[in-house]
């Protein structure tokens, strides 16, 4: 499937992949080189947004709501509903419990990876 995108959108894309905030690099750090079994692209445009990270097989969005998320909730719920509505999966993770929970904060990926795919755990 081809997911289109804003072409202006790619040279910010390259800017935030080489700028990830620590949250973002830890995460990656986890998800990078099919660890989880599914390969994610990192700052991915989709429509008119950058996600953090992408998973195309799942169609899995990961979302790292930081600082700079403060005070855009309404902006973040929109984008969230529109990428839903493009048939995308969302998780929404905040950076500061990725920081101090990245165990915890993989096993929520993982499990809704399970979901997605269909397998189930004994």
């Amino acid at each position: 499937m081809r997911i289109h995108y804003d072409a202006r959108l790619k040279d910010k894309a390259i800017k935030l992949r080489n700028n990830q905030t620590f949250a973002e690099r830890l995460l990656w750090k986890h998800i990078r080189g099919r660890q989880l079994d599914y390969q994610f692209m990192r700052q991915k445009p989709i429509d008119k947004y950058i996600v953090d990270f992408y998973c195309s097989k799942l169609k899995l969005i990961i979302e790292i709501d930081g600082i700079s998320h403060h005070g855009k909730q309404g902006y973040d719920q929109l984008r969230e509903k529109r990428l839903k509505e493009l048939g995308f999966s969302v998780i929404r993770l905040d950076g500061y419990y990725i920081l101090n929970h990245i165990n915890e904060s993989l096993e929520v990926i993982a499990e809704r990876i399970r979901t997605i795919s269909g397998v189930t755990t004994p």
